[in-house]
């Protein structure tokens, strides 16, 4: 990889022709493969501005998810190429995208001081050598796809069940399995079985003759325990793990899968420990697999796997030293690329206000239909809108694409609980419950907090693109990481690039927790909900005995030892890095250190 970052996958529209704005200049992406009539109005609007062929793929169709889909990214595919065929073609001249690709690369690229060298010499043979090696080494960014792994909905046809193989999930999976991209399907939020097992059909996923992976699998993982599971179902089908993608468990964009208070300094750790062993033992069982499909390899063949890491990063300090402390290969930078209108597709209302916001206006909510916790903007225009239904006593969002459909509480086939037909239903039932105002009201709130994202999370691609249609939605849905708080305006392509190099400092004089202690910050004030929470179900103050709760109430109160057990041996783990480590003035100076043993004081303040 040319770059040490990528942009990993910003919802569902704000990314989703993200590689045709940064692929050119060797930057490599995320596009979310959820939305199918996302992708195929992007489709029609691309292939339209650039003179390609378009043919509808209507919905009712045979097959036309995953149709849509590899149509889609072979456009991509397609476009891309024809950019990086167009770049080889400029000159080197200041200012134009040739230079642009090689300005961007990280100072201690090769390639960049090669470039350099270049533009130091006077027009000769020795120059025009350099500039066809420089055009000869240009790549484009990949363009990688992402399946949310929960996102699996069974379909049907006429009350027909369509079988396994149409699932959303596996629809999707094979959209890009048939696509020309040679690139990486990331699978996130868990493991789905019946989508491993699917893998295994398509060759694509195995190697070839030259031992490369046209298909290749990153799995985004929270921790090592997680990463070694799934990966060894993975192994023992014969599919290989290209990519570890570490993401913090709150300190990050989109859906939130917490861990147990077990902090991203230790998991870190202990994947730079086990690495060695993690490749070693998963390329046994696969190698094993290989002989049993007679799949030919060299004796000396080792597969390339990665091991990254994403969320809250927001400093190039903080980029180096996760890095090369940990050792890995490279990073990935979210919601800050929300606020580059060069890389993703944010309308100009939410632009303006992410820009003036504060941390106050991002804060961890329930309004995924999926039941997870998700990242929320208070000033998005669907928020505002989702208040203004429930103040004119209609809440929830017509639900038209069914995407988060899960729910079977009132009727036969699921539908989802952002809709008005479940809320409706569910409020109904709470008038018989009898119950107390104050719980009758936290209640009905759990139930209307509840949002479309379906919708949501497309919209700003469609307002930006000006391909809204007359009487759609407009509210928009943002789920940016709190790290981008601490970012104040709009930036260039290159002024965001320059920052996560350390050309230029976007942050400079802003009082900021590094990365750390951000997640652990999040993961404190997680934890006090939670336990507000348990103690309120309960009906116990601080500090009675165990003897007073039932079963399920001693499961949770152990859950929430080991939580908070885990947050101190996390601190613990912080205070021994930054007394051994010798790059621990990069991110750990006196600051950030009172930083951290004000969390912990916090920390010891809980008590359930």
């Amino acid at each position: 990889m040319l770059h040490t970052f990528h942009i990993p996958v910003l919802g569902l529209g704000y990314s989703i022709d993200t590689p045709l704005k940064v692929a050119k200049y060797g930057i490599s992406s995320v596009i979310s493969i959820v939305d199918d009539e996302l992708t195929e109005r992007m489709r029609k609007y691309h292939a339209q501005l650039n003179n390609e062929p378009y043919h509808f793929i209507a919905k009712n169709s045979p097959d036309s998810r995953s149709m849509r889909i590899t149509a889609y990214l072979n456009l991509l595919n397609k476009l891309i190429n024809k950019q990086i065929d167009e770049l080889k073609t400029l000159d080197f001249e200041e200012g134009n995208d040739l230079n642009k690709y090689f300005e961007l690369l990280p100072e201690t690229s090769a390639l960049k001081l090669k470039f350099r060298l270049m533009q130091e010499l006077t027009l000769g043979h020795r120059r025009q050598e350099l500039e066809i090696e420089l055009k000869d080494s240009i790549v484009a960014g990949k363009i990688d796809v992402n399946i949310m792994s929960k996102v699996d909905k069974a379909n049907y046809h006429d009350g027909i069940y369509l079988g396994d193989e149409n699932t959303d999930a596996l629809a999707a999976l094979r959209g890009f399995a048939k696509s020309t991209l040679n690139s990486a399907v990331t699978i996130s939020a868990g493991l789905n079985q019946r989508l491993y097992g699917y893998m295994e059909i398509f060759i694509d996923f195995f190697p070839n003759d030259k031992g490369e992976f046209p298909k290749q699998i990153i799995l985004k993982v929270s921790d090592y325990r997680s990463a070694i599971i799934q990966a060894k179902v993975l192994a023992k089908k014969g599919l290989w793990v290209s990519e570890f993608r570490i993401e913090s468990g709150l300190n990050c964009g989109g859906h939130a899968f917490a861990t147990d208070g077990l902090l991203m300094g230790p998991i870190l750790q202990e994947f730079k420990e086990k690495r060695s062993e993690l490749y070693t033992e998963l390329f046994k069982i696969c190698s094993d697999i290989y002989r049993t499909k007679e799949i030919n390899i060299d004796s000396d063949w080792k597969p390339e796997q990665r091991v990254t890491y994403q969320g809250g990063i927001g400093t190039a300090d903080e980029h180096q030293y996760l890095i090369n402390y940990y050792q890995l290969d490279a990073a990935g930078w979210g919601s800050p690329f929300l606020l580059v209108p060069e890389a993703t597709n944010v309308d100009e209302q939410t632009l303006n206000d992410l820009s003036s916001s504060t941390e106050n206006d991002f804060y961890l909510s329930n309004s995924s239909p999926l039941g997870v916790p998700f990242n929320n903007f208070r000033k998005s225009t669907a928020e505002l809108q989702r208040l203004e239904r429930i103040a004119k006593k209609r809440p929830g969002s017509p639900c038209t694409k069914k995407y988060l459909c899960s729910n079977t509480e009132f009727t036969i086939e699921p539908i989802c609980t952002a809709s008005r037909q479940y809320q409706n239903l569910k409020l109904e039932q709470l008038k018989t419950l009898n119950l107390q105002p104050d719980d009758l009201k936290n209640k009905t709130d759990l139930i209307t907090e509840k949002v479309c994202l379906c919708e949501g999370l497309c919209s700003s691609a469609y307002l930006k693109t000006d391909i809204l249609k007359q009487r759609e939605n407009k509210a928009v849905s943002i789920c940016p990481g709190p790290n981008i708080a601490y970012f104040s305006k709009q930036y260039t392509l290159n002024e965001m690039v320059g920052h996560i190099y350390g050309r230029n400092d976007l942050l400079k004089g802003i009082d900021r927790p590094n990365v750390f202690i951000k997640e652990l910050g999040l993961y404190v004030s997680y934890l006090k909900k939670e336990i507000e929470t348990f103690i309120s179900d309960l009906n116990l103050q601080p500090g009675d005995s165990n003897s007073q709760m039932d079963k399920s109430s001693l499961k949770k109160s152990q859950y929430l030892t080991k939580f908070c057990t885990q947050l101190i041996e996390g601190i613990n783990y912080y205070h021994d890095i930054i007394d051994k480590s010798d790059l621990k003035r990069l991110i750990w100076n006196n600051d950030q250190v009172n930083k951290l043993n004000r969390m912990a004081v916090n920390l010891n303040l809980l008590k359930f």
